[in-house]
C-alpha cells in the first residue's frame, strides 16, 4: 500500500504510479481528500469482506469516526436499517439526521439487549466495527443467526475476550479487513462522482493549524473527517 511505510504525513505534494490515481471529475477537493480512504475501507468491509445486500440490519459502533460514517452512508446506499451506537448522545442526533434507524448510547452497559430489542429480537445481518476490545462482546451478542461481525480496527485494544459457543452455535461469521483494492477503488469512487456517496467532513483547517487537528482527533470531538488544506483552508 502506497504511503503507509514511508513518511510524509501531510506532505503538501507526494508522488504516486499513475495506475494509482482516478480522476474525481469536477468535484469540491475538500471532499475528495475527505472521501478516499474511508469509504474505500468501509466498502472492502462491508461490500467484499461480508457480502452487504440491500434490506440488510446493520449495526456500527462507535458513530463519528470517518470509517463508521462512511459504513453509514454505505448501508443507506444500500436501503439498509441501520442502528448506530455512540459514547456521545449529540454524536447520536448527528448520525439519526444523516439517517440511521435507531441508535444506542453507549454508557459501558452491554448494550446487545438493547440492540436485539430493535430488531424483534432477531438481531443484525451485519455488525461493523473498529472500537474492538471494549465491545467485542456486545458486537457478538448482537448478531442474527448466520450474521457477520466485520472489523478494520481497534482502537480500544486487540485482545477481545469472544463468545465460540455463540459463534459455532449461531454459525456466525468474522471478517478481518483492512484497506482495498483499485477495483474497489473505481466501485467506491464512481458513487462518489456520481454523488450518490459524500464524506462527512468536520473541520477543515490551514497547514499552520495542523497541530490543532490533531489534538480534535486525540480528543475524540470530531465527527466525521479533519481536512488540511493546502489552498489555505478556504474549503472551496
Amino acid at each position: 500500500m502506497i504511503g503507509e511505510h514511508g513518511n510524509g504525513c501531510l506532505a503538501e505534494k507526494f508522488v504516486a504510479p499513475i495506475d494509482n490515481l482516478l480522476d474525481v471529475g469536477d468535484c469540491n477537493p475538500v471532499e475528495a481528500a475527505a472521501f478516499g480512504l474511508t469509504h474505500l475501507t468501509a466498502w472492502r468491509m462491508m461490500v467484499t469482506q461480508a457480502g452487504l445486500q440491500a434490506g440488510m440490519q446493520v449495526l456500527i459502533t462507535g458513530i463519528g469516526g470517518g470509517v463508521a460514517l462512511a459504513s453509514l452512508a454505505i448501508s443507506r446506499h444500500f436501503g439498509c436499517e441501520v442502528i448506530v451506537t455512540s459514547r456521545h448522545p449529540w454524536k447520536l442526533e448527528r448520525a439519526k439526521a444523516l439517517g440511521a434507524s435507531h441508535v444506542v448510547l453507549d454508557q459501558g452497559q452491554d448494550w446487545s439487549k438493547e440492540v436485539r430489542q430493535l430488531t424483534g429480537r432477531r438481531g443484525v445481518d451485519l455488525c461493523v466495527d473498529s472500537v474492538g476490545k471494549a465491545v467485542h462482546g456486545a458486537c457478538i451478542k448482537s448478531l442474527a443467526r448466520g450474521g457477520t461481525f466485520a472489523t478494520c480496527g481497534a482502537t480500544t485494544g486487540p485482545d477481545a475476550t469472544t463468545d465460540l459457543t455463540r459463534i459455532f452455535w449461531n454459525q456466525l461469521r468474522l471478517v478481518g479487513s483492512t484497506m482495498g483494492d483499485m477495483r474497489e477503488f473505481r466501485e467506491v469512487v464512481a458513487l462518489f462522482r456520481s454523488g450518490a456517496l459524500h464524506p462527512v467532513i468536520d473541520t477543515v483547517f490551514s497547514p499552520d493549524e495542523a497541530k490543532r487537528a490533531f489534538e480534535r482527533l486525540e480528543a475524540g470531538e470530531q465527527f466525521g473527517k479533519l481536512v488540511v488544506d493546502w489552498r489555505g483552508g478556504r474549503g472551496d
